[in-house]
């Protein structure tokens, strides 16, 4: 069998249409960097009315810490009681749906884009993510493109979900497996 290699000269997503126009992504950018990625503390009411008036979809009583990064809110649903920790990044390529009472906790990534490593091109792959009610992304974890956090499922601190986690289930490490239920009293 003949290894190929890959060639990063022949990349091309040309078939990614981001929502929004160039204008609208490009007024975003400028938006995200003042008031989300800025370490100064702007109200997460403001924040909340900035995503709405970008397309996201937005329940009541959602907290937004300093320096969140979010790539395209029109790709992005909040349910109720949503608490995104700071640092977190959103890379919202594709849809982000994010169930009511959900911990998104400091320095997380939900990273819906990935590329293929078995072809040449290093071709783009883009998958919707859903992170269910009662989910707890635990700090410095990765949710991965296509995964399903179940209802009340937790990524601990440090781990890697490249696969969907069952409801209730606490999973650890990367790739993170299920090491035991969850039991809220």
């Amino acid at each position: 069998m003949e290894n190929k290699q890959v060639d990063l000269s022949s990349y091309n997503n040309s078939d990614y249409k981001p929502a929004g126009t160039p204008l609208g992504r490009a007024l975003w950018f400028f938006v995200n960097a003042l008031f989300f990625r800025n370490p100064f503390v702007f109200s997460s009411a403001l924040k909340v009315g900035i995503l709405k008036c970008f397309g996201a979809k937005l329940g009541s009583n959602v907290v937004i810490k300093p320096t969140v990064n979010i790539k395209y809110p029109w790709n992005l649903s909040l349910g109720n009681n949503v608490w995104i920790g700071e640092s977190v990044w959103i890379d919202s390529l594709a849809m982000v749906e994010i169930g009511d009472n959900v911990c998104i906790s400091q320095g997380a990534l939900i990273l819906n884009g990935n590329h293929n490593y078995k072809t040449t091109d290093f071709a783009l792959i883009v998958e919707r993510i859903v992170i269910k009610e009662g989910t707890w992304i635990g700090a410095k974890s990765i949710v991965c493109a296509g995964v399903t956090c179940g209802s009340h499922s937790v990524l601990t601190v440090g781990s890697v979900a490249s696969s969907s986690m069952e409801a209730y289930g606490i999973y650890q490490g990367n790739p993170a497996i299920k090491i035991r239920q969850r039991v809220i009293e």
